[in-house]
């Protein structure tokens, strides 16, 4: 039986996500750079960029920790159980009548609070 040992963050896997930036901003540079092109080319270039960008980062250490990560919660949503039309509407009214009958309890409270304050302070009519 053979130990697996994880490996680290190399200086290669910093020299890739340093790469996927600087692609990056070369084709934000780009974008201004080439002013007088078609504003569809520029912008087709930043996406050009950001795609190329991306894929360079993932193939580091941390772009494919990252994307395990990615892989594990779309993995972990699928579990997810939404709740029915019903069962929305029920308790988007329970919140409704909560807020409202807070709201007149706080006002009620501010209000007493506030006459009390002006009675014991002299400062009434």
């Amino acid at each position: 039986m053979t130990e697996q040992v994880e490996q680290g963050p190399t200086a290669l896997d910093t020299a890739k996500l340093a790469a996927g930036v600087a692609i990056l901003a070369a084709g934000i540079a780009g974008f201004y750079w080439l002013s007088d092109q078609p504003i569809w080319l520029r912008w087709l270039i930043v996406l050009a960029a950001l795609a190329v960008g991306a894929l360079v980062s993932l193939q580091s250490y941390q772009g494919k920790t990252f994307w395990s990560f990615v892989q594990s919660s779309r993995i972990e949503l699928r579990k997810v159980v939404w709740p029915s039309r019903q069962e929305t509407m029920q308790v988007t009214l329970v919140v409704f009548v909560m807020v409202i009958l807070l709201g007149l309890f706080f006002w009620g409270l501010d209000t007493l609070l506030g006459a009390l304050t002006r009675w014991l302070t002299g400062q009434g009519s």
